[in-house]
Order: C-alpha cells, then structure tokens, then sequence
C-alpha cells in the first residue's frame, strides 16, 4: 500500500527539521522534503546563528543542540554607535549564564539530520507529496509560496549584508560587539568557545560598497574590518571565504489557506513557517529565533486542537497565523527602525541616535525589558 501522511514540510532546513521533529512527537506522520539547491559548503562554512534561551530549549528537548564548541555563549554585549553612544549588556545582570550563544550551522543541521534519520515517524522524500497539512519552510525564496496564492510584501534595503569569519590576535572574551557606523552595520559574532579567537562576521554595507569590498584582497578586507572595528580584537586575518546577500524587510499577506481535497475526499491545507513567511534585518540577529518560534507555536497548536479536529483545520491555521503575526510586530518594528535611523548620514539625526543611546544605556529598566524580550523571555 502507499504511504500516507499527515504532514508534508516543504524544505529540509533547520526550521523544517525542528517542525518535523516536534511534530512527530505527536504520532502524526510527516514527509519532509529537502531543501532545493541547498547551500553549498563554501557558504555553509561562513554561517552562524545567535540563538536565544528559548530556542535552545526547544532544540534541547529535540536532542539537537550542538556539542559546547559549536555553540559559544555571549556573556556580554557591547554596542557602539557612531559618535560616543554605547549600550552594554551583561548576562550576570540579567541573572542568567548567557545572553544568547552563537551556533556553528554545519554542527547545527548535524544534529538536526541526526535526530530526523532516528525518528520513525519522519521521512525524509525527495518531491512533495500528498497530505492533509503542507507546510512550507523553502525559506525567503520559495517558490511554493506563490504556488499557493500569497503574496510575499518585500521592502529592499539599500544594503547588502556580507558574512564571513576571522581569526583575530586577542581572544573575543565572550563578548558579542556590534558597530552602528556611518556606512554600515558590522557585528562580530564570538564562536570556538570560551577561549576562542575566531569570530563569525555579518558587516551590512551600502549596496554600492558590497561589490568593492568583496573585490578586495582578504588582507585588504581583513585590515577594513579592522578599521571599522577599531581594532578591538587586533590583528584580524580571514579564515573562509566572504558571501553576500541582498538585505529586505518582508511578509507574506497570507500564512494558511485551503488546497483543493485529494481525490475529492478530505480536506487540505496550507501553511507558512520561517523565512517562507517573514524576513526582517539582521542587525538583531533574531531571524532564526524567529522561525524556530513559528515551528513551536505551530506544533503547540496542532497539539491542542481537539481530537474531532484534522491538522488541515483551517480554524487553527489561522490561530497560528494571528499568534505569529502579533509577535513579529515589534521585532520587525524596533529592527526596520533601527536600520533607517543608523542609515541617514545627517549630523542632527547623528547626535539625536546617540543621545538615544545614551539614554537607553542609563535607563536599567527598559534595557531589562529589551535584554529579556531578545533572550525569548517574554
């Protein structure tokens, strides 16, 4: 007989993964379609994530977080504006072992891969096929999404973002730093543990800046780098190759919606979950958070439903989809505002920003507030 499923995931990324994981948990069977022309390793080598308490815990129950050297934790972050205002956040004042930890991707699909091949109730299929619920997770780019009939709002920002890694002369000490500049946003982002030197770079530069700098010579970048960070770490060196991306503010007009029945019997449905559903700005470093927060609330919703309900119950779909809309207002909010207040060179909205940020570094209350929102506690 031919296999039947209650769930197909569009997209075998780390967000299809952990859906297909916590959904399998509730007995219900799942095909999991891989990601089409996934990144290669060149790419791969240069990707890491901050991941909050939140997300971590959700991996943790799953089996899936990576061994301590692929996941290193923040204890600290400093924040530098581009004339004298700086924000710090310190996780000993939050009363907490970190504030975020920077995860090695490779490490983290690992695990991930790991866990899907021991979980009997996942499948992993190389073309979509039939079942009550499709959900899609191809990422920002899917092509499923229109297929389906939603439109996906893009908002371009004039910035590229380019990542990559250094090796730096002085330990990074835990500490994740990021630099609002005239030019752009750069983070440097600490990973190889405790000890570690090397950091994984995201640097959100003009569009017209990305194709000069990456035409540069990796001495040449690493020493631009250098200047941009004022040489906080010292010398810095290259360690991967550079990748680049164009960067948008987006969302889908609809999450969920109905697919004519198979075979003119039950009924089929449609959702959306991860970047297939919303992108924002990296500067928070929250766009993985984010959609690892839509697999959980989508697994939670499922789990609820009444046992009469089917998982394509368009009723719960919606549910999920008010849920994750709500939720993403204020990071899409604070990130899009951020970006165009750091990115207008006007010397009144200079000093204003960095009165902002002085006053925001004094005011211990709100910055509690921003420091648990960001770690997932809400």
């Amino acid at each position: 007989m031919a296999q039947t499923f209650d769930i197909c995931i569009r997209g075998g990324g780390i967000v299809g993964k952990t859906l297909a994981l916590l959904l399998a948990r509730e007995r219900l069977k799942v095909a999991l379609v891989a990601v089409p022309g996934a990144a290669g390793p060149a790419l791969s080598d240069v990707r890491a994530y901050a991941l909050n308490a939140a997300s971590r815990q959700l991996l943790e129950s799953l089996r899936s977080w990576p061994d301590a050297e692929h996941a290193t934790a923040v204890r600290s972050m400093h924040v530098q504006g581009d004339q004298d205002g700086a924000v710090h956040f310190d996780a000993a004042t939050q009363g907490v072992d970190a504030l975020t930890w920077i995860v090695d991707v490779p490490a983290l699909e690992a695990r991930l891969a790991e866990a899907v091949r021991y979980q009997p109730q996942v499948e992993v299929v190389a073309a979509p096929v039939p079942a009550a619920l499709t959900v899609v997770c191809e990422g920002r780019a899917s092509s499923t999404r229109e297929e389906f009939g939603a439109t996906f709002h893009v908002t371009p920002y004039p910035q590229h973002a380019i990542a990559t890694r250094l090796q730096c002369e002085r330990p990074h000490g835990q500490v994740a730093r990021q630099w609002f500049l005239p030019d752009g946003i750069l983070a440097f982002l600490p990973l190889g543990g405790p000890q570690g030197h090397s950091v994984a770079v995201v640097w959100s530069v003009p569009q017209g800046e990305a194709a000069p700098l990456l035409a540069l010579s990796p001495e040449d970048f690493a020493q631009r780098l250098g200047e941009a960070s004022q040489h906080a770490l010292g010398t810095l060196a290259l360690s991967a190759e550079r990748a680049a991306w164009p960067l948008q503010l987006a969302r889908a007009d609809r999450w969920c919606g109905s697919l004519p029945p198979a075979g003119g019997k039950a009924a089929r449905s449609w959702v959306l979950a991860g970047d297939a559903a919303h992108n924002v700005h990296p500067l928070a470093g929250q766009g993985l958070n984010l959609g690892l927060a839509d697999a959980r609330a989508l697994a939670r919703t499922l789990h609820g439903r009444d046992y009469w309900r089917s998982v394509a119950d368009l009723r719960l779909l919606r549910q999920y989809e008010r849920e994750r809309k709500a939720a993403l207002v204020p990071m899409g909010l604070a990130t899009d505002g951020l970006q165009q207040l750091f990115s207008r060179p006007e010397g009144a909205l200079q000093s204003l920003r960095n009165w902002g940020m002085k006053g925001f570094e004094r005011s211990s209350l709100l910055k509690n507030f921003v420091a648990r929102q960001a770690m997932g506690n809400y």
